[in-house]
């Protein structure tokens, strides 16, 4: 069985690798420390392998079933060397994935059936949202699309600032109001601008707190129904920007906002710097949202479409 065909941009590739090196070299790191001495998997490895995983903050749920899935195996083979376990783990991990029945984006783009096409950005603040908002632009301005950008997130100055950076680096129109402005009437504005400058993409920033849970539902909902008085069916996508290198904390925020409002998409950022890249390999499986994209470093195309299979091939690559 084998998920890995080249199929994936050398260039594309080699960034990811570079991204995850930390992740990787910590993972083989207690991966090899719990099969030294050892030929064969048995149960005792099993049980540091979970460890190794719930360690490399793949979660609780999604390490439990990938444990059953090689446990399954060794019982059918029989005999199963620890040699092997490395390919073993990518292709338990890489099948558990593909059965979820999400599928991949496969490039920067958007549906054209929508014009504008309308995406409401939530997370807490310090996730990189603005970072996102800022490639995710670039990104749609390199594919010839027009874009515009709405700074919703009127609870902080800094936040209006740091998206009007991103937006003049991009060269690309920015709808914005004084802090403390309704967030909803900043969103108003930024679609009627979008459709009026005939924009294929209208990016809009909101407020990252989660101060309290009825308050965030209630103010994206607020917005949600501004914009759709705006552009019908707006915004298309809720695109939730998690830090990936908080590990856990990431899986709570992704369960909060999932509950406050209908999240169809996930970004995860700076997984460059961390060593806790395996939260990828949780949320995509725990979550029934697509991860759409991810942040492996600081550059422009350092923000990657996701691919599951790419992702996991280069996760279990053993760092030479």
């Amino acid at each position: 069985m084998s998920f890995f065909k080249k199929i994936f941009s050398s260039e594309k590739k080699e960034r990811l690798d570079q991204g995850l090196e930390k992740s990787k070299t910590s993972f083989f790191s207690k991966l090899e420390k719990a099969v030294v001495g050892k030929d064969k998997v048995d149960d005792e490895i099993l049980d540091d392998l979970e460890d190794v995983l719930i360690s490399s903050d793949v979660g609780v749920s999604t390490t439990l079933k990938i444990i059953e899935r090689i446990e399954a195996r060794v019982k059918r083979d029989k005999y199963v060397g620890t040699d092997a376990l490395n390919s073993i783990l990518r292709e338990e991990v890489a099948g558990l994935l593909s059965e979820n029945n999400l599928d991949d984006a496969e490039d920067f783009s958007v549906e054209t059936t929508h014009k504008p096409y309308v995406i409401m950005v939530v997370g807490v603040n310090g996730a990189g949202k603005t970072t996102t908002i800022g490639k995710l632009a670039h990104q749609y301005k390199s594919k010839g699309l027009k874009v515009v950008l709405g700074a919703a997130d009127t609870f902080r100055a800094a936040a209006i600032d740091q998206l009007q950076v991103w937006a003049d680096r991009v060269d690309v129109p920015i709808v914005k109001q004084k802090m403390g402005s309704d967030p909803a009437s900043v969103a108003f504005d930024a679609l009627s601008a979008g459709v009026a400058q005939g924009a294929d993409v209208v990016i809009v920033d909101t407020a990252g707190r989660l101060h309290n849970k009825v308050n965030l539902m209630n103010e994206l909902t607020k917005i949600k129904r501004v914009m759709d008085k705006v552009v019908p069916e707006a915004p298309h996508e809720i695109l939730l920007v998690l830090d990936g290198s908080t590990g856990q904390n990431a899986f709570e925020q992704a369960k909060q906002f999932t509950k406050a409002t209908e999240v169809n998409a996930l970004a995860i950022t700076k997984l460059d710097g961390t060593a806790k890249g395996g939260v990828v390999i949780g949320i995509s499986d725990e979550f029934q949202v697509p991860v759409k994209y991810i942040g492996v470093g600081e550059k422009m195309e350092d923000l990657q479409v996701f691919n599951k299979m790419e992702f996991v091939d280069s996760f279990f690559n053993k760092v030479q």
